[in-house]
């Protein structure tokens, strides 16, 4: 599944959030400026987990910006087989707020393959300490990772206002003015900027 843009020659840019962090709306604001890229991919995340990266690199060359599985599982290989890269980490306003929306999207979509190779449940029901585990680890990992390289990270949570003004200096580009930062997936019940989805086969 991909969405594609007219894009210009930049360096590589990946989301690196989990699911349910506002993926959907990094990848309509880089779409926006103009970048060429592809989400969630099953095919590719069993290619990961199981260890085979050569799926993986032939579709990293295809695109210019990268979000959702498998990329945040992969963030290090990405870094050290393409230096001067961008990384881009979203994230929620708390974790129980993550853990919430992981919830409610598990109740409409149903066990996935998605969650149990990523999570190691189908559903996170009953096994909510695991998830926000997983969730404050992978974040804390990112941070402490490319710590001595701000440069090449940027942080934003949608929901706290973060839009156009952080994401277009980061990439080197203007900031857009003339129109609001694109929220997708936005949920009536977390407010104007609330990030659940809409059913998918995702995590």
């Amino acid at each position: 599944m991909s969405w594609t843009w007219g894009a210009p020659k930049r360096p590589k840019v990946f989301g690196i959030g989990l699911n349910k962090t506002g993926t959907k709306s990094l990848a309509a604001g880089l779409t926006r400026l103009g970048y060429r890229g592809t989400t969630y991919d099953l095919a590719l995340t069993r290619a990961v987990m199981s260890g085979r990266m050569r799926p993986v690199w032939r579709v990293v060359r295809r695109y210019d910006c990268f979000e959702d599985w498998p990329w945040p599982l992969i963030f290090r290989q990405l870094d050290e087989r393409y230096p001067g890269s961008k990384f881009i980490l979203t994230t929620r306003r708390d974790s129980e707020t993550w853990l919430q929306s992981l919830k409610r999207h598990a109740e409409r979509t149903g066990p996935t393959e998605f969650r149990r190779l990523i999570y190691g449940y189908e559903m996170p029901d009953g096994h909510e300490r695991e998830h926000i585990r997983f969730y404050e680890e992978h974040n804390a990992a990112v941070r402490c990772y490319f710590q001595d390289r701000p440069d090449q990270l940027l942080e934003v949570c949608w929901e706290m206002g973060d839009g156009w003004a952080e994401l277009c200096p980061f990439l080197g580009l203007p900031v857009v003015a003339d129109e609001p930062f694109p929220h997708r997936n936005a949920s009536p019940s977390a407010g104007s900027r609330g990030l659940d989805g809409p059913m998918d086969s995702r995590a």
